[in-house]
């Protein structure tokens, strides 16, 4: 388990990123790039905060997901609808690297925020905007959130039992996979900034990303005139693969995506005539069978404990996993050794677990300097260092334009 570094030593020290985006995708990408390491101030609405402070659990009134999404972030508030909250936002982003929004498309042009307003005042800006369907085209200015992305991508289409209704993940998939690429897309304008010292804007449509990874479906409609079919926990180009419950009541989960692993699955649980058999040597072949694999790996499982089965597939050197939850997820020494949970101190809370970056470096490493703060709480200091007098910060309060 890992705890708190200081987050001046990431491999991101000196970018300096502005998070104007709510729910979920982009505040994820920033929350990727302070982990980094990148001075990230999080603009949120004076009186209308992100919805994300008030999205899951709660500890004492205390928002728990927020800890997370709004971690390494600064938190102030501008109204950029306004005369002094765009004068505000104009100031940091002048004096920033990166920002990031999320509002419909047209709504920063419309308060004279748009990108030729911001490159005017700082030519290498990069602008990352993050909407459900892009900045062109019939679906702009559509609201868009992660669902909507997990069903027109073709997602939920091939989710669920072949029996059952088009399914959708009970977690944002869509944001978490879209803040990956937005995180990646703002690195690669800043390489291209480096040799033309120009920034750019990314355009980021959510339901593009969770497209991209969910595999050759375009060109298997192109090219077969075929849509993959939903087939519950089981794949269509290899078998067995599924979920199986142990005699202890918990379940884990097989692959044999390789014809190797296949092959010492069968041996393991004592069917090793299978292995013979013609339909036995291709993964879609193996498919076909699959209730016949399901029975026997499932009915072998079903006899032993979930660490009796684990033990037993590692000593064949065979792929299973334990189904974990977050319980399992805490106490697991692989998670332990790589460091994959973090405790921080939080200034209400207390000490707090929670997953850290999503790799490890060999040097400058991630880090969580601190958790997610309250609405508006670095206000006075942030404006203070963008030059703002006492008096003035006072002003906009009193207009309500922070």
């Amino acid at each position: 388990m890992s705890v708190s570094r200081d987050p001046a030593v990431g491999a991101l020290a000196g970018l300096r990123v502005v998070d104007a985006s709510t729910l979920f995708a982009g505040p994820m990408a920033a929350m990727h790039l302070g982990d980094l390491g990148a001075s990230v101030v999080k603009v949120e609405h004076p009186t209308k905060p992100d919805p994300s402070r008030t999205h899951g659990a709660a500890k004492d009134g205390v928002n728990l997901w927020w800890k997370t999404l709004g971690r390494n972030k600064r938190t102030v508030t501008a109204n950029l609808g306004s005369d002094g909250g765009r004068e505000v936002f104009l100031a940091l982003a002048e004096r920033s690297d990166v920002v990031i929004e999320n509002f419909r498309p047209g709504t920063l042009e419309r308060w004279g925020l748009g990108y030729e307003e911001l490159s005017a005042r700082n030519p290498g800006l990069v602008l990352a905007r993050v909407s459900g369907f892009g900045q062109t085209g019939p679906y702009r200015t559509r609201p868009g959130f992660g669902t909507l992305a997990e069903a027109m991508s073709g997602f939920a289409a091939m989710t669920g039992e072949a029996d059952g209704p088009p399914t959708l993940p009970p977690f944002g998939l869509a944001d978490g996979v879209a803040s990956l690429a937005t995180a990646f897309a703002i690195m690669t304008a800043l390489s291209a900034r480096e040799r033309t010292g120009r920034g750019q804007v990314v355009d980021t449509a959510i339901v593009e990303p969770i497209l991209a990874m969910l595999g050759p479906q375009i060109t298997r409609w192109d090219q077969l005139g075929t849509v993959q079919a939903r087939t519950g926990n089981r794949s269509s180009n290899n078998a067995p693969r599924n979920t199986y419950r142990t005699s202890d009541g918990h379940w884990v989960a097989v692959s044999t995506s390789a014809q190797s692993i296949a092959e010492r699955v069968m041996r393991l649980v004592g069917r090793p005539e299978l292995v013979d058999e013609p339909w036995f040597a291709r993964g879609v072949d193996r498919a076909r069978h699959a209730d016949e694999l399901d029975e026997a790996v499932g009915g072998w499982i079903s006899l032993r404990t979930r660490e009796e089965v684990v033990a037993a597939f590692e000593e064949a050197q065979a792929a299973v996993a334990p189904v974990y939850d977050a319980r399992d997820i805490v106490a697991d020494p692989q998670f332990q050794a790589l460091g994959t949970i973090h405790e921080i101190e939080d200034p209400e809370l207390g000490p707090m677990l929670m997953q850290g970056p999503l790799f490890r470096l060999s040097e400058n490493d991630g880090v969580i300097g601190f958790t997610g703060r309250p609405h508006g709480a670095d206000t006075d200091e942030v404006l203070g260092e963008l030059g703002f007098s006492a008096a003035r910060v006072a002003e906009l309060r009193e207009a309500g334009a922070v």
